[in-house]
Parts: structure tokens; sequence; C-alpha cells
């Protein structure tokens, strides 16, 4: 029986990152991969919740220490976020933080979650202008002045 234990106790404390982080990442990543923009905006959705989520337990920190499950329910509303059959975190986004966003002026009033395909794909155009930018901003800026 208390091989069972430990064993249990090693599943529930990886539980959390599996469920929290390397399930999303790759789930994220074959988003990324596939035509369809409906699992991006799943994706998108869980990432912004998560890190709200943990923004909000980092100031709240010596608040959340003294509810002992804590833990427990983050891990079965994350759950309830990253599993595809319910799709919580698309939920959660379209029905809270899309009506905020909207509310205090920071996203327009006409942007919807269903794009039309051409709308959705940007152009080479675009990918190079996009490129240079990051480029732009992530390289240096040399000095030229005249010896």
């Amino acid at each position: 029986m208390g091989n069972l234990w430990t064993i249990l106790t090693h599943l529930h404390s990886i539980a959390g990152p599996i469920v929290m982080l390397l399930y999303p990442l790759y789930a994220s990543v074959q988003a990324m991969e596939s035509p369809s923009k409906l699992d991006d905006e799943q994706w998108l959705a869980y990432w912004i919740l998560y890190s709200f989520i943990t923004l909000m337990e980092m100031v709240l920190e010596s608040l959340i220490y003294w509810i002992p499950i804590w833990y427990h329910l983050k891990l079965l509303f994350i759950a309830w976020l990253v599993l595809p059959n319910f799709r919580g975190a698309a939920f959660i986004y379209d029905k809270f933080v899309r009506e905020q966003l909207r509310k205090h002026g920071l996203t327009t009033a006409g942007s919807s979650s269903k794009k039309d395909d051409k709308s959705s794909s940007p152009s080479s155009k675009d990918k190079e202008n996009a490129k240079s930018k990051f480029l732009g901003f992530s390289t240096p800026k040399k000095d030229h002045e005249a010896s």
C-alpha cells in the first residue's frame, strides 16, 4: 500500500505541469501547423487566461496560501480550459474577456473571431513586411560616426 501511495503522490505532482504546460504546448504547436484557425483561437485564449491566472496567483499569493484546496481547484479549472471537448478557454474568452475589452474600448466592436479565409491568411508581402519590422526591432542599431 505504501508503494501505491508513493506512485499516486508522484503522479499528482506531475499532473499539474503536464495539464497546464506540456499538453497545451503540444496542442498549440499542432494548432499553428494546421490550416484551421479555430484551434488557433482556442490555444491563444488558453495562454491569455493562463497568464492572467498566474499573475493573479502572484498578486494574491499570501491569500491563496490559506486555501488548502487551491491547487486542486486550479488543476480542475485548467483541465476544463485545456480539454478540447469543452473548449473552455475559447468560451471564457468569448463570454468574459472579449466583452470587457470591448467595454473599455480596447478592441473594436466589429471584430469577430470568425474571419474569412482571405483576411486571415497574410500575403507574402505582409509576411516580409512583418519580418523586416521584427528584424529591425531585434537587431541593434549601429552608430554611423565619422572617424
